[in-house]
């Protein structure tokens, strides 16, 4: 057990203190309360990140609000038009009643939201810089560390020329490159070995998506043609996305399913 686990180790041993779960309630109910308190105190550099981060807090709130927001709106009700003849000045009025909906913008964003994100491996266990970069000391006395080994599995195309020795920031090992996936198609339950055509999507990080690397739960495109599967239209399916479901690093292999 690490070091600073005691905590938790005497949980498990004696339970939670009996007033514990009633503690954290009221600590969390006066939480507004000394956010208010901190923003009146904070001056100078603080007051300005803090007050940064409350508003991009605010305007993240803002957009769930109004992802959720209804709008009123009128609809023709055909039941409640009277029988029998009609005044000249009311022919032109049509009964209508008032409903709540959701504007189909909206339920079209949740819908592609939706579909966007309905992958094999929706979670993944985040992933310290330290775990997938080694540092790499440099320099006559070897004291400088701005070089950085990439451990991770990684991809880095066909036509990929390194820079020089010298200048490489991120420096990607031959052995942890990687050209093909074992793809399993979850309809036909089957496993194909494809070449792998890029990295989409890395959920760790932004940056490990530009460098190629390859950890579980990666987007990556692979190359389907051989599978002989065809598009909407009728034309043979080239490039399909794919999720990684192992970790490459240690099985030496990337297995994947694809997306369908």
């Amino acid at each position: 057990m690490a070091q600073g686990d005691y905590i938790e180790l005497a949980r498990k041993r004696h339970g939670y203190r009996f007033d514990h779960h009633e503690r954290a309630r009221k600590f969390q109910a006066r939480a507004p309360r000394r956010a208010a308190a901190y923003a009146h105190k904070v001056t100078g550099i603080k007051a300005k990140i803090h007050h940064k981060r409350r508003y991009a807090e605010k305007a993240a709130m803002k957009k769930t609000l109004a992802l959720a927001a209804e709008k009123s709106v009128r609809r023709a009700d055909k039941s409640a038009a009277p029988d029998g003849a009609v005044p000249a000045y009311l022919l032109d009025r049509e009964a209508a009643t008032r409903s709540k909906v959701l504007s189909n913008t909206i339920k079209q964003k949740r819908k592609e939201k939706g579909g966007k994100w309905d992958v094999p491996l929706p979670r993944v266990k985040p992933m310290a810089d330290d775990e997938v970069f080694k540092v790499i000391k440099t320099g006559k006395r070897k004291s400088k560390q701005w070089k950085r080994m990439v451990t991770k599995a990684t991809f880095v195309g066909e036509g990929f020329t390194r820079k020089p020795p010298k200048y490489e920031r991120f420096i990607r090992p031959m052995g942890m490159r990687f050209t093909k996936a074992h793809v399993t198609h979850p309809e036909l339950k089957t496993t194909f070995c494809c070449d792998l055509l890029g990295v989409k999507k890395n959920p760790q990080s932004t940056m490990y998506t530009q460098l190629g690397v390859i950890t579980k739960g990666t987007i990556v495109e692979v190359n389907v043609s051989d599978l002989g599967l065809v598009t909407n239209t009728g034309k043979v399916a080239w490039g399909k996305l794919a999720q990684v479901t192992n970790n490459p690093e240690n099985d030496g292999c990337i297995n994947a399913v694809l997306i369908v």
